[in-house]
């Protein structure tokens, strides 16, 4: 297995992506080589601000089972043709997993704020979207993509927050695209990736902005440990962009 801090390899590319995916089921791409395939820093220089502060005002997550008050969210639902493009909005539908896939807050359908559209048109943001759509239609050719968009802040105070409540995971889509966007003043979220056996494959922790992870979730489980102030009696916060892929035909 392993384990650590995200490794910087020769630079990406979304062939490389792509064999990675079929091979292990999952990829982790630098921030640096994420950033690269977006575009570069000069191109994203006056997105990536506005981008970030979008996680600023996030509506308090109301369906949390477990009572935490510590996640905020928005969601979007979006899709793409079987080429990987253009991603388009659709109209909002309610976010539901049955209760296999989410046994702490599955089961119901979860009516969130919509995703602002110009957090969606951002440089930064569609450019996720793009690559994400490019990257599991090379690995799925011929389908077409219903695309689900999540905005997640996890916030740490004394009690600690989790990323993923509901522990290791599948989320009942085809792939799953996860980008840290910001992380200030806490320690932990440790990712964990695992086969559907429980066997552990890679642990990493995401630390740098558009540090991003993508997996297989018909083949794999993936979960995020607690995440703590980094400070004693201080706040702090992860912000995520969390984008699943499900095929249409």
């Amino acid at each position: 297995m392993h384990s650590g801090q995200i490794a910087h390899p020769a630079p990406e590319t979304e062939d490389r992506l792509v064999h990675q995916l079929e091979r292990d089921g999952y990829a982790v791409l630098p921030a640096a080589d994420c950033i690269a395939l977006l575009g570069g820093r000069e191109r994203l220089a006056d997105a990536i601000p506005a981008f970030r502060q979008s996680w600023d005002d996030l509506p308090l997550d109301p369906y949390m089972a477990d009572g935490g008050r510590y996640r905020r969210r928005r969601h979007a639902v979006m899709s793409a043709a079987a080429n990987g493009g253009p991603v388009r909005l659709e109209p909002y539908r309610p976010h539901f997993q049955t209760r296999h896939y989410n046994p702490v807050n599955g089961g119901i359908e979860r009516h969130f704020e919509e995703i602002r559209r110009e957090t969606l048109e951002n440089r930064a943001g569609a450019g996720l979207l793009d690559l994400g759509a490019r990257v599991f239609s090379a690995a799925a050719p011929q389908t077409g993509w219903e695309i689900e968009v999540h905005q997640f802040r996890i916030e740490a105070g004394a009690e600690g927050g989790q990323p993923t409540p509901e522990g290791m995971h599948r989320d009942g889509v085809d792939f799953v695209l996860m980008s840290l966007i910001a992380r200030e003043g806490v320690s932990g979220g440790e990712s964990l990736i695992e086969d559907n056996a429980g066997h552990p494959l890679t642990r990493f922790t995401l630390t740098a902005p558009f540090d991003t992870a993508l997996v297989d979730d018909r083949r794999l489980r993936h979960g995020v440990s607690c995440i703590l102030p980094a400070v004693p009696l201080t706040r702090g916060h992860r912000d995520m962009l969390v984008v699943t892929f499900r095929r249409t035909d």
